[in-house]
């Protein structure tokens, strides 16, 4: 049985901030620097919007969303921040509805990791960006946290650093990476929309 997402809610909203370190939270902020004022920014699987609310302390002018499947989640976000139910999956969006995208410690628990890689870069505008915050399953520290992941009822799909770079690059993403120990972000620009793309799911 997976965790009850929609029963930690209020746990999340008084810890979770600690699950970022510094080094990432800064690093996103400066990703978004050059964002035009009122630009939307999705945070997606983004639970109690700890990521969202970092970017709106740095940058108020944003338009920020947070969409999580899960409703108890969603309860806590901060002010200022619209909370959106929905899965990555099928998000209900339309296409190039964002100009950035940021993703902190939940691709791994997206049980369709293709349709929703496919679901960040329908959503974003060419010229959109994207950061994500991930741990790479290959290093002991990687290796317990996907076990226990899987113990607890999650999909773990946990990729390493290169496997996800080469998987937003066939999305049309330029893509860069910071590796530190298990943790890593790997972020960039959506330089072209591949063609095909589905319609929004509503």
């Amino acid at each position: 049985m997976a965790l009850p997402w929609d029963r930690l809610g209020g746990l999340f909203a008084r810890y979770g901030h600690r699950v970022y370190p510094d080094w990432a939270l800064r690093h996103l902020v400066q990703h978004l620097e050059a964002l035009p004022p009122g630009s939307r920014v999705l945070d997606l699987g983004g639970g109690t919007g700890v990521l969202a609310g970092a970017v709106r302390s740095a940058r108020p002018d944003l338009r920020v969303v947070v969409a999580d499947a899960a409703r108890g989640m969603l309860a806590h976000v901060p002010p200022g921040v619209r909370p959106v139910v929905a899965r990555a999956e099928a998000l209900p969006f339309e296409e190039g509805a964002f100009d950035a995208v940021v993703v902190g410690e939940a691709l791994h628990h997206f049980a369709g990791l293709e349709a929703a890689l496919s679901e960040i870069a329908r959503v974003s505008r060419e010229g959109g960006r994207l950061w994500v915050y991930e741990f790479d399953p290959r290093p002991l520290p990687g290796r317990l946290l996907a076990l226990a992941e899987r113990l607890a009822g999650e999909p773990a799909r946990f990729l390493p650093p290169d496997r996800l770079a080469d998987r937003l690059a066939a999305l049309g993403y330029t893509v860069r990476l910071v590796v530190r120990g298990f943790r890593y972000l790997a972020y960039g620009v959506l330089s072209r929309k591949a063609s095909g793309r589905s319609s929004p799911s509503r």
